[in-house]
């Protein structure tokens, strides 16, 4: 939770109320976040402000999306090249998010309501302050992980890594792929002396993509361990033997109460994470300006859209035809049953996915495994409804039914008894709605994501019994070359 307004600014109990009437008051305002920190290194950086009025009440809802303007310069050169989006969350808060495409000594960062700066604006970020593509990496991990405000632990790596008291690299490397890699998409990385080394198996490993640039984005950040694993590409979790069997650690996206993978944030979430404000639309930031109309607005219908991957998906489609007043579900696809449109309807156009915030009941269901979209809708301003299900990304074990979601049944026996409790309890719903959307603020942005994979790997790491190796077959993976703006490192690499 450690994106949350200051509670040092203690603006009043009352605030929490307030409408916000009036304009925003430049000093009463509050400017925080990790995107005013130098140090703070993300592809995406970012900050909030939480719009105040005269009296120091906060603002609940939008004093207009131009209500503060902001301006990054880079004062000692003559061209500053960093995109900058001011994003509204419509509660009175905003997000603003910049992604640099060079370098600088020192950043100026001016927040202003009209004509007057914001808080402490303006901020002196004192460099040198890194893009993403820079590479320099911090030496010392600890420093490391200050700089980007790390938990000390995390429990599901802390779950997952129990079932491994120790990890012998050189026999991993063995039987691993003799057990799984004929079958298996697969790749055995080795990270030594902050280089990155792959070999793979199987036919389809073009996800290794997403593997290959957080492991590439995260060398240039930081000093990582010397470390030896293997990643499944696939979907399904691979490790299904339980103790006292030979259990092998196998990083996943998606982990099951079936398997003992060892769980990493997904593909989707990771990619979004790396290139936010570059080609990737859908982020955990431009949901978030992206809410649809408020709670009271929304159309009270339950909405879902995708393609056919699981049986309860079909039955969802099924129980929308016989209740299209209760639940809006189509598919986008059908790939894996066949399409009978007397029984399914008609297949339908994809919308936007902001779109489905005009709706306040989502419909989160698994897909061939856990379906990747949670994070997403948790950081909207509608309440899930979410399926029972075996299946888990990194973070759904720090979520709690009816705080941060309603539950429903696998089989969707009790879906539309749900959906008619939500109806029944509007304020409890919206809570729950709230309650989702600040977890996801909190806990699944861009510094959250670096921070799980370099504690994943450092605790892995600790557990290697001999020393990780550069195995024959295994091949470097290059750093990016194609880059407008090289960096000079100012500090000093360790041969």
């Amino acid at each position: 939770m450690r994106a949350l307004w200051p509670l040092c600014l203690a603006l009043g109990a009352a605030a929490a109320a307030a409408g916000g009437g009036g304009r925003p008051s430049a000093e009463r305002s509050a400017v925080w976040g990790p995107g005013l920190r130098a140090a703070a290194a993300l592809p995406a950086r970012y900050f909030y402000v939480q719009a105040v009025d005269a009296q120091g009440l906060r603002f609940t809802s939008s004093p207009g999306e131009n209500a503060f303007q902001v301006k990054i310069t880079a004062p000692e050169e003559q061209f500053t090249r960093v995109g900058v989006q001011v994003l509204d969350r419509k509660d009175g808060s905003f997000l603003v998010r910049y992604r640099m495409y060079a370098s600088y000594k020192s950043l100026r960062i001016e927040v202003k309501t009209g004509d007057k700066h914001v808080a402490k604006s303006p901020y002196i970020l004192k460099g040198p302050i890194y893009h993403e593509n820079c590479d320099c990496p911090q030496e010392e991990s600890s420093v490391w992980l200050e700089e980007m405000n790390c938990p000390q632990t995390i429990p599901q790596i802390q779950r997952d890594l129990a079932n491994f008291p120790i990890v012998d690299p050189d026999k991993i490397a063995k039987e691993i792929p003799q057990r799984f890699g004929q079958r298996q998409s697969l790749c055995h990385y080795t990270i030594k002396d902050n280089e990155v080394y792959i070999k793979t198996y199987g036919e389809h490993v073009g996800f290794r993509i997403f593997m290959d640039a957080i492991l590439l984005s995260l060398t240039r950040k930081v000093k990582m361990p010397d470390v030896e694993f293997f990643v499944n590409l696939g979907d399904w979790p691979l490790e299904k033997r339980k103790p006292p069997q030979n259990l092998h650690p196998i990083f996943s996206w998606c982990g099951s109460s079936e398997s003992k993978d060892i769980v990493m944030p997904t593909y989707d979430l990771t990619d979004s994470v790396l290139e936010t404000m570059g080609r990737v639309s859908l982020d955990m930031m431009s949901v978030q300006a992206n809410t649809g109309p408020s709670w009271e607005d929304k159309n009270t219908t339950a909405f879902w859209r995708g393609r056919d991957s699981r049986k309860e998906r079909l039955e969802l489609v099924k129980l929308s035809r016989k209740y299209p007043e209760i639940i809006d579900a189509a598919f986008t696809n059908f790939f894996f049953f066949k399409h009978d449109e007397s029984l399914y309807g008609p297949i339908v156009k994809h919308i936007s996915f902001f779109d489905f915030f005009k709706y306040k009941y989502q419909i989160n269901i698994d897909g061939t495994v856990a379906a990747y979209r949670l994070p997403y809708l948790l950081a909207g301003n509608s309440v899930v409804l979410k399926q029972d299900s075996i299946y888990y990304e990194h973070f759904y074990n720090e979520l709690q039914p009816w705080k941060h979601y309603i539950p429903f049944k696998s089989d969707l026996s009790d879906l539309l008894e749900k959906l008619q409790w939500a109806k029944d309890h509007d304020e409890e719903a919206k809570n729950i709605a709230k309650s989702g959307q600040e977890f996801a603020r909190n806990n699944l942005m861009g510094d959250h994501i670096f921070c799980y994979y370099f504690k994943l790997f450092q605790e892995y790491a600790s557990l290697q019994v001999s020393e990780p190796k550069i195995r024959e077959g295994m091949e470097k993976v290059q750093q990016p070359d194609d880059d407008l703006f090289p960096c000079t490192c100012h500090r000093k690499k360790v041969q």
